[in-house]
């Protein structure tokens, strides 16, 4: 008897095996989109929640309603960088091409007369850039395949714009059906975290929006400033600038990358006055807006080292693709937060533990209780 009930259960086990790896199978090519959209979803839940109260209860309406605003606030810039980006390609393609071909530039005149290093600074140069060196050789070789690499990686970026619209419709499920996916939630961590579970859901959950709004929203802020910064200037494609600037601002400095060339450029190209405007913008308002925006938007409910977030956004590009770079900054954060209070212990977060409007939790509340 003990023998066959022993078979049963193992039996049991793995048909649950089968089942839920044949699942997982199934939801592998999705499975980018349905994290980003959970936490998109549950990053605006408060602005679903007030949607569906002005609507009358018709959570489907509300649903729908926020669905549009996202594709639209979201997409909507990615959309348009693309367009831009495909009525540019060829000219950037050629661009690339005649840089390969021509060898790097002179140096300006003045880095000669530099006290001390000037003179070498320019022999080096000379030897470096000149017709016979190996270096102008390699760029020459790497001429014909430079469209072949921007082709690939216009490719690249469709297929994570395809993967971001399917993770916005997706999040239209997550809204109308969020309170039963939060009750799986919640029971399942309670089975793992006992009393914990609920303080733990409110501490990631505290820091997915603190990544969300925070790092994001800043890099959405910096890089729509960017570009406009660069459309008045009269800077060519200031949407793709906008786009770099949006994903250079989590670096420090990261979007002196892209107004610092584009202010360059309009001085060579004798519109002086543009480009100290561009300056003064990049330094003033998009410089200064990290500092301002970011605390506004977090607070102090963020404190993930800096280095985490540069990993994150390359480690998830590698492992989630374009999507990744939103996905991997927010999945280490959780972690590190979570982890940091569950092995050393966080007394002063746990005497101020931040408040959820999301569904994950029944009572956010009793997340300050826990031991």
């Amino acid at each position: 008897m003990k023998s066959d009930q022993l078979i049963e259960r193992l039996a049991a086990v793995f048909a649950l095996i089968v089942l839920v790896g044949g699942s997982l199978l199934v939801l592998a090519p999705f499975t980018t989109a349905l994290l980003w959209g959970a936490i998109l979803s549950y990053s605006s839940w408060g602005l679903y929640r007030r949607l569906s109260t002005a609507l009358g209860g018709r959570r489907k309406w509300a649903a729908t309603l926020i669905v549009i605003i996202i594709l639209i606030v979201v997409l909507g810039p990615f959309v348009y960088a693309g367009f831009a980006f495909g009525a540019h390609v060829h000219d950037i393609v050629a661009l690339v091409q005649r840089l390969f071909e021509a060898g790097l530039p002179d140096l300006p005149p003045w880095v000669a007369r530099i006290p001390l290093v000037g003179p070498n600074i320019e022999g080096f140069w000379e030897r470096m850039t000149s017709s016979n060196s190996e270096l102008i050789s390699q760029l020459r070789t790497l001429a014909a395949p430079a469209g072949k690499w921007i082709l690939a990686a216009a490719l690249a970026v469709t297929h994570g714009l395809g993967l971001l619209a399917l993770s916005i419709v997706l999040a239209f499920f997550f809204y109308t059906g969020g309170e039963g996916a939060a009750a799986w939630l919640n029971a399942g961590m309670r089975r793992i975290a006992g009393e914990r579970a609920d303080y733990l859901l409110a501490l990631a959950g505290s820091t997915v929006k603190g990544v969300v709004y925070g790092i994001l929203g800043t890099a959405l802020v910096q890089g729509i400033l960017a570009g406009f910064g660069c459309w008045i200037a009269g800077v060519p494609a200031p949407a793709l600038l906008g786009l770099a600037t949006f994903f250079l601002s989590v670096i420090p400095a990261g979007p002196v990358v892209v107004w610092l060339p584009a202010a360059i450029w309009l001085y060579h190209g004798g519109d002086t006055g543009w480009a100290i405007f561009l300056v003064i913008w990049g330094v003033l308002v998009v410089g200064m807006s990290d500092n301002v925006i970011k605390p506004i938007l977090i607070g102090k409910s963020s404190d993930m080292p800096l280095i985490l977030v540069m990993l994150g956004i390359l480690g998830g590009a590698f492992a989630f693709g374009f999507l990744g770079v939103f996905i991997g900054p927010t999945l280490l954060a959780v972690a590190y937060t979570v982890l940091h209070d569950w092995t050393i212990g966080a007394t002063t977060t746990r005497a101020a533990t931040p408040e959820l409007t999301a569904p994950v939790i029944d009572d956010p509340a009793q997340a300050k209780k826990a031991p």
